[in-house]
């Protein structure tokens, strides 16, 4: 068991955790959430000894140990990639060393011998024997192939190196699991894979994720960063968020009796202690979330923004029409048609390969051959995934920058606009080029909404931002009653709002009216 007691850190002035109290028991996966600058990363830093707390003490159980996801990819460069998985169980890998450096003695001893075997049965009890086909394997699952285990890692590229590093966190078995940001830079089947392998896990996993789908579908409790306190909950993100949500309307609704609104979030608890009878830990998961009362429960005290597209235009008959479009090093012979109601996911293994289809539909590049026919009634808004020309060697202020989007110039309006992504008082009054990426992400999220268009087109609308915004865009887009083309890496994003999948390869084109959990089931197998 890990246990956190007293814990207290502070930067500067700005305190990240207060006499924070927690215990990680072993089988069960804590995703930590909150705010960016909340201080998720730094907390399992904390945890892994990485970061001394000025107040408070972390404690491992004896003989337990913690293995950490690395986040230097060049920390390793001298070994080699198998090498390098192994150093994950730090302790086997110097048995192994020493146990190597005195067979190759010269002069070996007697008292060698005796050393020797002494290191040969610890080997033996931590399964040393089996550890390079175990590493070997690990690396494997993850799309490393056996030509390059014995590579050094300096020879490796980026992502690769990210799956190595995986691998090590993951060897052995270790006792507590550390990770942040685990999915960063997986493929969708990598990812699959991973959410089995940490189902199957047996011992204390806590994550640090922006990946909603990876959070729901692993974790058994969620630790909520917010204003220097930590919060720990039952069940998953979806549950977590959605009685917050629930909780929150209910204390601006006073007009309620309370035991009214008692029954509706006891109701509402029990649907989820019913879901969870298909979970891994399904028999104390339920057992947990029938005993729970709204006392256990608090309203975070986070803000979201607000997102929501609407349209005055109604869509007529002819939506958008694509045909036979060809644009060379990107796709060949392109055909497509948009219909009522459509919210259209579009994928490819190249993201420059749907960035270029984004830019021709919208008219900023043409294409080499082929059409592509909007309807009459049809307006479009994009969403760049580069929005660098909205904000570079830009002297406006946020006001100033929304109000040219806008057909109403009035401050007190556009700040009304501002507000609803989180920026208010002196936030709005920011210079536009100044902004983080997050930032310029709702910025141009709040464009999107002036523009009031009956198309919206998102090329990663999710780069960049926190959960809270993330949760608010999904939101925003599943309410949605106009068309789309959506493309985004988060797997809950685009299973939730996507009725239809177009994957674009370069020999064929994937194009069916399915969920985006369905597409990938017939085509990840």
């Amino acid at each position: 068991m890990l246990q956190v007691t007293g814990v207290s850190l502070q930067y500067g002035s700005k305190k990240l955790f207060e006499d924070v109290n927690l215990k990680f028991t072993k089988g069960n996966c804590y995703g930590i959430i909150g705010a960016n600058g909340a201080g998720k990363s730094t907390f399992l830093k904390v945890l892994s000894g990485e970061v001394e707390p000025q107040k408070g003490f972390i404690s491992l159980d004896k003989n337990e140990r913690m293995s950490v996801l690395q986040q230097n990819q060049n920390m390793y460069d001298n070994e080699t990639v198998l090498r390098t998985v192994m150093l994950g169980f730090k302790h086997l890998v110097e048995i192994m060393d020493e146990k190597d450096a005195l067979y190759a003695k010269p002069d070996f001893s007697e008292e060698d011998g005796v050393k020797a075997a002494e290191l040969e049965s610890e080997f033996a009890e931590l399964n040393g024997y089996d550890a390079e086909y175990q590493a070997g394997q690990l690396l494997n699952a993850l799309d490393i192939s056996e030509d390059l285990h014995y590579l050094p890692m300096s020879e490796l590229d980026a992502k690769q190196k990210v799956r190595v590093l995986l691998a090590q966190a993951l060897f052995g078995d270790p006792d507590v699991l550390l990770l942040d940001e685990p999915t960063n830079n997986l493929d969708i089947k990598t990812v699959r894979w991973l959410e089995n392998y940490l189902m199957d896990f047996e011992n204390t996993i806590i994550i640090v994720s922006h990946n909603r789908h990876f959070l729901n579908k692993v974790c058994t409790n969620i630790c909520d960063v917010d204003f220097g306190k930590i919060n720990m909950y039952v069940g998953n993100y979806d549950f977590w968020y959605q009685t917050s949500q629930l909780l929150a309307r209910q204390q601006k609704e006073q007009n309620k009796k309370a035991e009214q609104r008692a029954k509706e979030l006891q109701e509402f608890i029990a649907r989820f202690a019913a879901n969870a009878s298909k979970s891994r830990q399904a028999t104390s998961r339920k057992k947990e979330l029938e005993k729970l009362t709204i006392s256990d429960f608090k309203p975070s005290l986070r803000k979201y923004p607000y997102i929501d597209f609407k349209f005055e235009r109604e869509i007529g008959h002819d939506i958008l029409m694509v045909e036979g479009l060809t644009k060379e090093g990107y796709f060949k012979d392109l055909s497509f048609t948009v219909q009522r109601d459509e919210k259209i996911g579009i994928v490819s293994d190249k993201s420059t390969t749907l960035t270029m289809l984004y830019d021709i539909l919208c008219g900023k590049v043409e294409p080499d051959a082929g059409t592509v026919k909007w309807g009459k009634t049809i307006s479009v808004s994009y969403f760049p995934q580069n929005n660098n020309e909205y904000f570079e060697k830009c002297e406006l202020n946020l006001v100033e920058w929304i109000s040219q989007f806008s057909n109403d110039h009035y401050e007190e309006y556009l700040r009304g606009w501002l507000g609803r992504m989180l920026f208010s008082g002196e936030e709005a009054l920011k210079k536009a080029k100044v902004l983080s990426g997050g930032e310029k992400v709702r910025c141009m999220l709040a464009k999107m909404m002036l523009e009031g268009s009956n198309f919206l087109i998102f090329d990663e609308p999710t780069n960049h931002l926190d959960l809270e915004s993330i949760t608010a865009l999904n939101n925003g887009l599943s309410s949605y009653k106009g068309c789309m083309l959506l493309t985004s890496h988060d797997q809950e994003l685009m299973n939730t709002v996507c009725n239809r999948i177009i994957e674009i390869g370069e020999s064929k084109t994937y194009d069916r009216q399915v969920t985006y959990d369905e597409y990938l089931d017939e085509t990840t197998l």
